[in-house]
């Protein structure tokens, strides 16, 4: 019945180990992905279909300018915004992008840390647990 239990216990132990080494990868990587979207958020990520380009001004001046094309064809009302209108909606949604993907990469990075200190913490501890059992098992 003893031996059952140490059984148990070793499958347990590695299974914590193993789980945890597993979660810190994955976790690493987040962090690393949310480090990198940080170093360049207008690029980071995926843009919604149909949403225009935050590259520059003049990739968001065509992607508007098509885009009003396309709904003229249904509603033959022609509204185009002035330059300084146009300036001012770009600005305005390269900044929102900007926030966003701050706001997204620092809660990837706070998740992960947590998750990378726990999966250390975890792993260090049962594997103590595993090395403290194999020698009591030896004597």
């Amino acid at each position: 019945m003893e031996k059952s239990q140490k059984i148990g216990a070793q499958i347990y132990g590695y299974t914590v180990c193993l789980v945890a080494v597993i979660t810190f990868l994955l976790s690493v990587t987040a962090f690393v992905n949310a480090i990198i979207d940080l170093g360049d958020p207008i690029h980071s990520g995926w843009n919604a279909v149909g949403s225009p380009s935050l590259a520059s001004y003049e990739n968001y001046k065509m992607d508007v300018l098509k885009s009003s094309l396309k709904t003229d064809d249904a509603s033959k009302s022609t509204y185009v915004p002035d330059e300084q209108t146009l300036r001012a909606m770009y600005e305005a949604a390269k900044s929102d992008k900007i926030l966003s993907v701050r706001h997204s990469s620092n809660r990837s990075m706070i998740i992960s840390g947590i998750l990378i200190f726990i999966c250390v913490v975890l792993f260090v501890t049962h594997w103590r647990w595993m090395q403290k059992n194999t020698k009591l098992e030896a004597v």
